[in-house]
């Protein structure tokens, strides 16, 4: 459907997107996620013939976006991050104009902006000037506008941006009624929205491509294996007896010790196999009651951390706050010895 090979865009010294590949299937929703400064919005600009990239080329239905605009282009709908409607039309006037720039036969357009209004839910504001309207409405219009001309793509980029929760509900079921027709590609660095509704995410970090898979397959990936967390009553030596004689478990460590009553420990075993039926009559047999058995498994804000390197630079930041609360502290302390002698 869509073919981006090694897609390039410099300003200057700077390079916002660097050598990014990938490829969209039809029929799917796919989540493009990245902190600010990725270059999301940029790659997107380049997909829908907006901005000419430096290097690299995109293919949309087999046409080349920068040779063949016209053809390309008709089969995307796109909706930027501020929608570009105009604020002294009526909604409808507006649906009109730009069922006329994307030359949806005149037969057609009356019966086809009545559906896309009903789509999207604003029949009822058709005739009220787009200025007048909420931000959520705008959302809306900006939605109708994209779907005009029913192209086989539709392009989001921060769709939900600076909308309240209802109207944020409400697009996200609107992008789960379009995906039924249309390939959808979402742009956001909202983890939630992106998890809600996508079923492929590609993560972008510092103009590259640093993941795309399943939100399931991205979290199997990063985990590597199963953690659990048990809390047994019971002594810490009668515990570990047990988990010793398990094979599948590759590690565990002692978290918590309460007057030789009760032990918390965490295990953790490769991703494929799961030891809690094994455990459970394993601890049964030495009278060792459960008081908690859950398992740790990373979110989608863990992986977006760990393939962004936002955790580290968190992590980093951290210890450099550390590091200097430590040397203010010795030099406090320092200083207090020294008054003391001079007394």
């Amino acid at each position: 459907m869509i073919e981006v090979e090694n897609l390039t865009k410099k300003y200057g010294n700077h390079v916002a997107v660097d050598h990014l590949s990938f490829c969209v299937e039809r029929g799917m929703v796919y989540g493009f996620l990245g902190p600010n400064g990725a270059g999301k919005s940029t790659t997107m600009n380049i997909m829908t013939g907006y901005i000419a990239a430096s290097e690299g080329t995109v293919r949309v239905n087999g046409y080349d976006i920068l040779k063949e605009p016209e053809d390309a282009k008709r089969s995307i709908g796109y909706l930027p991050e501020l929608p570009p409607v105009y604020p002294d039309m009526t909604v409808y006037e507006y649906l009109k104009f730009v069922a006329e720039l994307k030359k949806v036969p005149k037969k057609e357009r009356a019966g086809q902006i009545e559906q896309v209004m009903e789509q999207t839910k604003i029949t009822d504001v058709k005739d009220r000037l787009i200025k007048n309207l909420s931000k959520g409405y705008k959302q809306r219009v900006g939605f109708a506008q994209a779907i005009i001309g029913y192209p086989e793509v539709i392009i989001l980029d921060e769709p939900t941006v600076g909308l309240d929760p209802k109207q944020i509900i409400e697009i996200r079921e609107l992008i789960r009624e379009l995906a039924k027709k249309h390939t959808v590609i979402l742009s956001s660095h909202i983890l939630s929205e992106v998890s809600a509704v996508c079923d492929h995410i590609m993560i972008i970090s510092k103009g590259k491509l640093v993941a795309s898979d399943t939100p399931e397959g991205l979290m199997t990936l990063l985990n590597g294996g199963k953690e659990l967390v048990l809390s047994v009553e019971g002594t810490k030596e009668v515990l570990s007896s047990v988990l010793d004689t398990m094979k599948d478990i590759q590690e565990y460590h002692v978290t918590e010790e309460k007057e030789n009553t009760i032990t918390t420990v965490v295990i953790r075993t490769d991703a494929q196999h799961d030891v809690r039926k094994e455990l459970f009559y394993a601890l049964a047999e030495k009278k060792l009651p459960i008081l908690e058995l859950s398992q740790n498994e990373k979110s989608l804000e863990d992986v977006f951390l760990e393939l962004t390197g936002e955790q580290k630079e968190e992590e980093t930041v951290k210890e450099s706050v550390e590091e200097e609360t430590q040397i203010v502290e010795t030099e406090e302390a320092e200083e207090e010895k020294q008054d003391d002698s001079n007394i």
